[in-house]
Protein backbone atom coordinates (compact mmCIF):
# COMPACT_ATOMS: atom_id res chain seq x y z
CA UNK A 1 0.00 0.00 0.00
CA UNK A 2 1.89 3.26 -1.07
CA UNK A 3 1.89 6.10 1.49
CA UNK A 4 1.47 10.34 1.45
CA UNK A 5 4.52 10.78 3.16
CA UNK A 6 8.14 12.04 2.32
CA UNK A 7 10.68 9.36 0.35
CA UNK A 8 13.04 10.63 3.57
CA UNK A 9 11.82 11.22 6.77
CA UNK A 10 12.94 10.53 10.56
CA UNK A 11 10.65 6.95 10.62
CA UNK A 12 12.03 4.62 9.15
CA UNK A 13 10.01 1.17 7.82
CA UNK A 14 9.18 -0.25 10.65
CA UNK A 15 8.57 2.60 12.93
CA UNK A 16 5.64 3.40 10.22
CA UNK A 17 4.69 -0.19 10.29
CA UNK A 18 4.63 -0.19 13.63
CA UNK A 19 2.24 2.99 14.04
CA UNK A 20 0.26 1.27 11.81
CA UNK A 21 -0.78 -1.77 13.73
CA UNK A 22 -0.08 -1.01 16.67
CA UNK A 23 -1.53 2.72 17.15
CA UNK A 24 1.75 4.62 18.28
CA UNK A 25 5.57 5.30 17.53
CA UNK A 26 7.75 6.75 20.88
CA UNK A 27 10.40 9.55 19.45
CA UNK A 28 12.99 10.11 21.78
CA UNK A 29 14.58 13.81 21.78
CA UNK A 30 12.21 14.94 20.01
CA UNK A 31 12.62 18.38 21.50
CA UNK A 32 15.18 19.97 23.45
CA UNK A 33 15.67 18.98 27.12
CA UNK A 34 16.26 22.75 27.94
CA UNK A 35 12.68 23.82 26.17
CA UNK A 36 10.73 20.77 28.71
CA UNK A 37 12.90 23.12 31.69
CA UNK A 38 11.42 26.26 30.28
CA UNK A 39 8.33 24.97 29.74
CA UNK A 40 7.99 23.39 33.36
CA UNK A 41 9.31 26.53 35.20
CA UNK A 42 5.75 28.55 33.83
CA UNK A 43 3.33 25.28 34.54
CA UNK A 44 4.91 25.34 38.29
CA UNK A 45 3.58 28.58 38.58
CA UNK A 46 0.50 28.08 37.41
CA UNK A 47 -0.11 25.32 39.82
CA UNK A 48 0.21 27.53 42.41
CA UNK A 49 2.48 24.93 44.21
CA UNK A 50 6.30 25.25 45.12
CA UNK A 51 8.18 23.10 43.83
CA UNK A 52 10.41 22.32 46.94
CA UNK A 53 7.90 22.10 49.04
CA UNK A 54 5.95 18.74 48.96
CA UNK A 55 3.48 20.20 51.25
CA UNK A 56 2.02 22.07 48.83
CA UNK A 57 1.49 19.46 46.31
CA UNK A 58 -2.37 18.69 48.05
CA UNK A 59 -3.99 17.09 45.20
CA UNK A 60 -3.65 14.16 42.53
CA UNK A 61 -3.76 15.85 39.79
CA UNK A 62 -4.15 20.00 38.90
CA UNK A 63 -5.24 20.29 35.43
CA UNK A 64 -3.87 23.88 33.38
CA UNK A 65 -4.79 24.73 29.75
CA UNK A 66 -3.46 25.57 26.12
CA UNK A 67 -0.24 27.34 26.62
CA UNK A 68 1.18 29.77 23.52
CA UNK A 69 4.32 30.73 24.82
CA UNK A 70 7.39 30.37 22.72
CA UNK A 71 9.06 27.37 24.94
CA UNK A 72 5.97 25.26 24.10
CA UNK A 73 5.41 26.36 20.33
CA UNK A 74 9.28 25.47 20.24
CA UNK A 75 8.35 22.23 21.22
CA UNK A 76 5.41 20.90 19.35
CA UNK A 77 7.28 22.31 16.12
CA UNK A 78 10.76 21.12 15.78
CA UNK A 79 11.95 19.36 12.78
CA UNK A 80 11.77 16.37 13.76
CA UNK A 81 8.31 16.44 14.86
CA UNK A 82 7.27 18.45 11.68
CA UNK A 83 9.00 15.54 9.47
CA UNK A 84 6.71 13.03 11.53
CA UNK A 85 4.09 14.78 11.03
CA UNK A 86 4.83 14.45 7.32
CA UNK A 87 5.44 11.04 7.60
CA UNK A 88 2.11 9.88 9.43
CA UNK A 89 -0.36 12.23 8.23
CA UNK A 90 0.98 13.49 4.93
CA UNK A 91 2.80 16.47 3.46
CA UNK A 92 0.86 19.73 3.61
CA UNK A 93 -2.04 17.42 5.08
CA UNK A 94 -1.78 19.11 8.96
CA UNK A 95 -1.77 22.46 10.51
CA UNK A 96 1.08 23.58 12.79
CA UNK A 97 0.57 23.73 16.43
CA UNK A 98 0.09 27.09 17.43
CA UNK A 99 -0.28 26.19 21.00
CA UNK A 100 0.04 23.03 22.94
CA UNK A 101 -2.18 21.39 26.19
CA UNK A 102 -3.47 20.53 28.12
CA UNK A 103 -1.80 19.64 30.80
CA UNK A 104 -2.71 16.86 33.37
CA UNK A 105 0.39 17.70 35.85
CA UNK A 106 0.20 14.59 38.68
CA UNK A 107 1.33 14.79 41.95
CA UNK A 108 2.44 11.71 44.05
CA UNK A 109 -0.55 10.86 46.17
CA UNK A 110 -2.75 7.51 47.39
CA UNK A 111 -5.64 9.42 46.59
CA UNK A 112 -7.46 8.51 43.74
CA UNK A 113 -7.60 11.21 41.02
CA UNK A 114 -10.87 10.32 39.35
CA UNK A 115 -9.88 10.57 36.21
CA UNK A 116 -8.09 7.19 35.56
CA UNK A 117 -10.70 5.75 33.13
CA UNK A 118 -9.87 4.07 29.61
CA UNK A 119 -11.05 6.16 26.98
CA UNK A 120 -10.37 7.49 23.33
CA UNK A 121 -9.93 11.15 22.83
CA UNK A 122 -12.70 13.05 21.03
CA UNK A 123 -12.42 15.10 17.57
CA UNK A 124 -15.28 17.19 17.26
CA UNK A 125 -18.19 18.33 19.33
CA UNK A 126 -15.57 20.21 21.13
CA UNK A 127 -18.57 23.29 21.86
CA UNK A 128 -21.02 21.11 24.28
CA UNK A 129 -20.89 21.98 27.40
CA UNK A 130 -20.75 18.23 28.75
CA UNK A 131 -17.57 16.02 27.36
CA UNK A 132 -19.69 13.10 27.68
CA UNK A 133 -21.40 14.60 24.39
CA UNK A 134 -18.17 15.31 22.24
CA UNK A 135 -18.23 12.82 19.44
CA UNK A 136 -15.41 10.93 17.45
CA UNK A 137 -15.91 9.15 14.06
CA UNK A 138 -14.45 6.53 11.47
CA UNK A 139 -12.97 9.50 9.14
CA UNK A 140 -11.67 11.05 12.77
CA UNK A 141 -13.04 14.58 12.02
CA UNK A 142 -10.98 17.15 13.98
CA UNK A 143 -7.94 15.07 14.73
CA UNK A 144 -4.95 13.73 12.84
CA UNK A 145 -3.03 12.18 15.86
CA UNK A 146 -3.33 12.03 19.55
CA UNK A 147 0.20 13.40 21.09
CA UNK A 148 1.67 12.66 24.27
CA UNK A 149 4.77 15.33 25.31
CA UNK A 150 6.86 14.30 28.15
CA UNK A 151 8.07 17.89 30.05
CA UNK A 152 9.52 16.00 32.88
CA UNK A 153 11.25 12.66 33.02
CA UNK A 154 8.85 10.04 33.40
CA UNK A 155 9.25 6.40 34.47
CA UNK A 156 7.28 3.29 35.60
CA UNK A 157 6.12 4.67 39.39
CA UNK A 158 5.33 8.63 37.88
CA UNK A 159 1.59 7.85 36.53
CA UNK A 160 2.85 7.64 32.93
CA UNK A 161 -0.06 7.30 30.06
CA UNK A 162 -1.61 3.40 29.77
CA UNK A 163 -1.88 2.73 26.27
CA UNK A 164 -3.95 -0.31 25.08
CA UNK A 165 -1.82 -1.84 21.93
CA UNK A 166 -3.01 -2.36 18.63
CA UNK A 167 -6.55 -0.92 20.43
CA UNK A 168 -7.06 1.56 17.86
CA UNK A 169 -7.80 -1.19 14.89
CA UNK A 170 -10.92 -2.25 17.90
CA UNK A 171 -12.09 1.41 17.68
CA UNK A 172 -12.27 1.32 13.33
CA UNK A 173 -14.33 -1.41 14.01
CA UNK A 174 -16.91 0.03 16.72
CA UNK A 175 -17.09 3.32 14.55
CA UNK A 176 -17.60 2.14 11.48
CA UNK A 177 -21.42 1.45 12.12
CA UNK A 178 -21.90 5.42 13.30
CA UNK A 179 -20.80 6.52 10.19
CA UNK A 180 -20.19 10.33 9.69
CA UNK A 181 -22.20 11.33 12.60
CA UNK A 182 -19.79 8.66 14.89
CA UNK A 183 -20.02 8.47 18.92
CA UNK A 184 -19.99 10.18 21.62
CA UNK A 185 -18.00 9.74 24.53
CA UNK A 186 -20.61 7.78 26.49
CA UNK A 187 -21.35 5.38 23.74
CA UNK A 188 -17.84 4.95 23.09
CA UNK A 189 -16.66 4.25 26.59
CA UNK A 190 -19.45 1.35 26.95
CA UNK A 191 -17.94 -0.57 23.77
CA UNK A 192 -13.66 -0.18 25.18
CA UNK A 193 -14.35 -3.05 27.40
CA UNK A 194 -13.67 -4.70 24.30
CA UNK A 195 -10.14 -4.07 24.01
CA UNK A 196 -9.26 -5.48 27.67
CA UNK A 197 -7.36 -8.45 26.12
CA UNK A 198 -4.76 -5.98 24.49
CA UNK A 199 -1.61 -5.61 26.21
CA UNK A 200 -0.93 -2.80 27.78
CA UNK A 201 2.33 -0.66 27.81
CA UNK A 202 3.41 2.47 29.76
CA UNK A 203 4.50 5.87 28.03
CA UNK A 204 7.79 6.26 29.66
CA UNK A 205 10.31 8.20 28.48
CA UNK A 206 12.86 11.14 29.15
CA UNK A 207 11.40 14.85 29.31
CA UNK A 208 11.80 15.36 25.19
CA UNK A 209 10.22 12.35 24.55
CA UNK A 210 6.75 12.35 22.20
CA UNK A 211 4.38 9.91 21.59
CA UNK A 212 3.02 10.66 17.93
CA UNK A 213 -0.55 8.14 18.45
CA UNK A 214 -3.23 7.25 16.30
CA UNK A 215 -6.08 9.00 17.32
CA UNK A 216 -8.26 5.94 17.98
CA UNK A 217 -5.71 4.92 20.65
CA UNK A 218 -7.08 3.65 23.58
CA UNK A 219 -5.66 4.91 26.96
CA UNK A 220 -5.89 5.71 30.48
CA UNK A 221 -4.26 7.94 33.52
CA UNK A 222 -3.33 6.29 36.59
CA UNK A 223 -2.58 6.99 39.94
CA UNK A 224 1.32 9.07 40.77
CA UNK A 225 3.23 6.49 42.86
CA UNK A 226 7.10 8.01 42.47
CA UNK A 227 8.45 11.27 44.19
CA UNK A 228 8.84 13.92 41.56
CA UNK A 229 5.29 15.35 39.57
CA UNK A 230 4.64 14.36 35.99
CA UNK A 231 4.11 17.34 33.62
CA UNK A 232 2.42 16.21 30.30
CA UNK A 233 0.71 17.48 27.27
CA UNK A 234 -1.55 15.74 25.14
CA UNK A 235 -2.40 17.88 22.12
CA UNK A 236 -3.99 16.72 19.30
CA UNK A 237 -2.78 17.27 15.94
CA UNK A 238 -5.42 19.20 13.36
CA UNK A 239 -5.69 18.02 10.07
CA UNK A 240 -5.43 20.93 7.58
CA UNK A 241 -8.15 18.78 5.14
CA UNK A 242 -10.56 15.64 6.46
CA UNK A 243 -8.99 12.26 6.69
CA UNK A 244 -10.03 9.99 3.80
CA UNK A 245 -10.38 6.11 3.58
CA UNK A 246 -10.95 6.32 -0.13
CA UNK A 247 -7.94 8.41 -2.54
CA UNK A 248 -8.43 8.28 -5.93
CA UNK A 249 -4.72 7.87 -6.33
CA UNK A 250 -4.44 5.52 -3.57
CA UNK A 251 -2.02 7.32 -1.55
CA UNK A 252 -2.83 6.35 2.17
CA UNK A 253 -1.21 8.06 5.08
CA UNK A 254 -0.14 5.76 8.12
CA UNK A 255 -3.11 7.30 9.73
CA UNK A 256 -5.70 6.22 7.24
CA UNK A 257 -3.82 3.15 5.93
CA UNK A 258 -4.61 2.40 9.64
CA UNK A 259 -8.31 2.51 9.64
CA UNK A 260 -8.44 0.70 6.44
CA UNK A 261 -6.40 -2.28 7.63
CA UNK A 262 -9.33 -2.78 10.81
CA UNK A 263 -12.11 -1.96 8.28
CA UNK A 264 -10.32 -5.07 5.86
CA UNK A 265 -10.07 -2.56 2.73
CA UNK A 266 -8.94 -4.38 -0.22
CA UNK A 267 -8.35 -1.59 -2.60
Amino acid sequence: MPFDSPQHGILDDTQIQHFIRNGFVRIERAFPRDLAEKARAILWRDTGCDPNNQATWTEPVIRLGVYGQEPFVQAANTPVLRAAFDQLVGTDRWLPCTAIGTFPVRFPSLRDPGDAGWHVDMSFDWEKPDFMDWRVNVSSKGRALLMLFLFSDVNEQDAPTRIRVGSHLDVARMLKPAGEAGLTTRELVAQLPETESRTEILATGDAGTVYLCHPFLVHAAQPHRGSQPRFLAQPALIPREPLSLEHANAAYSPVEAAIRLALDYTA
